[in-house]
């Protein structure tokens, strides 16, 4: 997922084998990240809990893991 803080609105755009996320938080202290997986989370109808930032904290592109349903 490539991600862009600090955006004017919150919004997730598929282009291709991409997902673009826009958040309007800053890349401060992981606040964009804490949005970025309560955003995807409500898109999925799924809680936050079940998503885990794997790798990208302070980057970009980002992977982002989704608990499976038990």
């Amino acid at each position: 997922m490539r991600v862009t803080p600090g955006a004017r609105h919150d919004e997730i755009r598929v282009e291709g084998e991409t997902v673009h996320i826009r958040v309007t938080s800053p890349p401060a202290d992981g606040a964009a990240n804490d949005a970025v997986l309560r955003l995807l989370a409500a898109a999925l109808c799924r809680p936050p809990r079940d998503l885990t930032l794997l790798r990208g904290a302070s980057a970009r592109i980002k992977l982002i893991g989704i608990a499976t349903s038990r």
